[in-house]
């Protein structure tokens, strides 16, 4: 993929870039494997906006995405689609005997025509990009993506485009993954992978340019603390001077913004083995 600029005829026109969907291979997706957004707006299922700044946006439809394929075996790489509600590319699948369609992340190079395979239990296949299989069947330094925590839960994390993972070591019955974040995490050797990076890498390099495409995005303005009434955010009010010199910066709640650990699973800390932060202490 590479990053198609536009001609400079509006202010904002003039640093705007965009993907050029050159691997995208059809427009038309399957039907069967489509589902409305539904426009939350941010809220929860009592009304309360949980993410602020959303709302608005074009409709979209989603793509039912197989982060799976329980059934296993050898299938072929049809098309590669666009889905307007994920960062990465689509590709749609065929089992090579006659069943049904899925949708798959792509990975880096994929191209229709391509064969990829999925291991059963207990079950060895070649080490290929875009083969599924168990981490205890994987060699140690390999690059993987859309990988399971919980077996048989289907791929979790390192879904997004350009993203990849690495396979750093195996101890007793876990896998040592160092995630993009740099965090060191254990996996049991149970849990399955796809081999390679996901496609679509050069998506952190588009710049948006304006406004109105980020509404349609989905995504409303935000507005600074300090330019808020004190009855909206610790950093608001005042007469224009200086608005709480010396305090640290804070949520609308009063929370700290800074250096503060808001991570609360406190039960799958014994699964990390180096936390991202050590990582970003380091550079």
């Amino acid at each position: 993929m590479s990053i198609k600029s536009y001609k400079p005829t509006t202010p904002a026109r003039r640093k705007m870039t965009s993907q050029d969907f050159d691997q995208v291979t059809i427009k038309k997706p399957v039907k069967g494997l489509l589902v409305s957004k539904k426009q939350k707006s941010g809220r929860n299922n009592q009304g309360r906006i949980t993410t602020r700044h959303r709302g608005g946006g074009a409709k979209k439809y989603l793509r039912k995405v197989d982060f799976y394929l329980a059934h296993g075996g050898e299938y072929t790489v049809r098309e590669i689609e666009y889905a307007p509600d994920r960062t990465a590319r689509l590709a749609r699948i065929q089992r090579d005997d006659g069943g049904d369609l899925h949708y798959i992340i792509a990975p880096n190079n994929l191209k229709p025509g391509d064969k990829i395979r999925v291991a059963h239990e207990n079950e060895s296949i070649q080490i290929e990009t875009g083969n599924r299989l168990a981490l205890r069947d994987i060699p140690t330094g390999s690059t993987i993506h859309n990988i399971e925590i919980t077996k048989g839960k289907g791929g979790q994390i390192v879904r997004a485009a350009g993203t990849r993972a690495q396979l750093t070591a195996k101890e007793g019955d876990y896998a040592m993954i160092r995630l993009p974040s740099g965090e060191v995490r254990r996996v049991r050797l149970d849990c399955f992978a796809t081999l390679g990076s996901v496609g679509n890498e050069q998506h952190q390099n588009i710049k948006i340019g304006s406004a109105g495409r980020k509404r349609r995005m989905g995504i409303r303005p935000t507005v600074r603390g300090v330019v808020m009434n004190a009855s909206d955010h610790p950093h608001g009010g005042g007469d224009g001077g200086r608005h709480g010199a010396g305090k640290a910066p804070r949520t609308p709640w009063g929370q700290l913004t800074l250096g503060y650990r808001t991570r609360s699973r406190k039960s799958t800390d014994k699964m990390i083995v180096k936390s991202r932060h050590d990582a970003k202490r380091r550079k």
